[in-house]
């Protein structure tokens, strides 16, 4: 069979069959009279087998080696192909995530593409300043693409750039709220940490939401950081109206006050949900029923009866009056003190 039928057959130009025979891949069987190359069946069959391994990325240097060398393994090359494919496969998928993020920018003029450019590049910078500045330019060079600052805000290792992070993914309001959502339920701890931190920043009906969900979390760290920003708002959960379901973050605060963890800002929040004297009640209830004796509770029963200092009602005071006869010198001590503030403050 001449050239020009095997290159209409196999679809492989006449062009790339004379490359073929050039660096001897694919050599003709024979030659016409007239000089003109001349294929066999075991000829094309050949050709077959040369485009089926260049189809897989192997170069046509691994395409001969692999149809010409008896000893070769193809175990070896193939997971080569597979690590190469995976590298080309992961920069394909940064650009094109580049690009969506560009697009998504909507940039009016070209100026607007290469500041957003620089931005992405600034944000992704092993150089902390670089980052911070990313963040805290966000909206004023030009507009980074909420998912790029999300990304950004849950891989964040550096608090100080975490904390520029935050804010720049605050100012996009609602609209980063499901990325973030999605980062709660990442396997990673630290990851988890940030998005729950991340979310608390944002003033959003969503928002709250999703920091009600994060008091069902497993991790107690993403519990903490949720019943303190709900806290903060001042309005026990699980009281208010057309509210079913919801979870008093009540016992999660008066947990971290037991722990240590973050106890001074777990009891501003029990006072800032102290708000009526129904709840005022009510918390300084749940305080005292963790006001266990014991050696191994007396740091925890210490920062209880701190945390029942700016709760105000009837059941703070007894509680602290009974705590000013306490066995431990330094509880007996602050709860005198705590009484002693309380009565000052009492109106004539």
């Amino acid at each position: 069979m001449l050239i020009g039928d095997v290159a209409r057959r196999s679809g492989v130009s006449a062009r790339m069959l004379r490359h073929y025979d050039a660096l001897g891949l694919v050599r003709p069987t024979g030659r016409t009279v007239s000089g003109y190359r001349e294929y066999s069946g075991e000829d094309i069959r050949r050709i077959f087998h040369v485009e089926s391994l260049r189809s897989l990325g192997l170069s046509l240097r691994e395409v001969a080696r692999a149809l010409d060398d008896p000893g070769f393994r193809p175990a070896e090359l193939v997971e080569d192909l597979v690590r190469r494919t995976r590298e080309r496969i992961a920069v394909e998928t940064a650009l094109l995530t580049r690009l969506r993020r560009i697009g998504a920018a909507e940039p009016a003029e070209w100026e607007d593409v290469l500041q957003t450019v620089a931005l992405l590049h600034a944000l992704g910078s092993e150089n902390a300043a670089s980052r911070q500045r990313a963040a805290l330019s966000s909206g004023e060079e030009a507009a980074v693409p909420v998912d790029a600052l999300v990304e950004a805000a849950l891989g964040e290792e550096d608090p100080i750039v975490a904390g520029a992070l935050r804010w720049a993914v605050a100012q996009s309001g609602g609209a980063a709220l499901e990325l973030l959502a999605e980062g709660l339920d990442s396997p990673v701890a630290a990851v988890r940490e940030r998005a729950v931190r991340s979310i608390a920043e944002i003033p959003h009906e969503r928002a709250a939401a999703l920091l009600q969900g994060a008091l069902r979390s497993p991790d107690r760290v993403v519990r903490g950081h949720a019943a303190l920003a709900l806290g903060a708002q001042g309005e026990p959960q699980g009281e208010r109206q057309g509210e079913q379901g919801a979870v008093d973050v009540v016992p999660t605060l008066v947990d971290m006050i037991v722990e240590g963890t973050n106890d001074v800002d777990a009891a501003d929040a029990l006072s800032a949900l102290a708000s009526s004297p129904a709840a005022a009640d009510r918390i300084a209830t749940a305080v005292v029923g963790r006001l266990a004796a014991g050696p191994d509770a007396l740091p925890a029963r210490r920062r209880l009866t701190q945390a029942l200092a700016d709760i105000p009602g009837a059941t703070a005071a007894r509680a602290l009056a009974e705590l000013s006869h306490d066995e431990d010198p330094a509880v007996a001590l602050t709860a005198t003190y705590l009484l002693t503030l309380r009565e000052a403050r009492q109106p004539d």
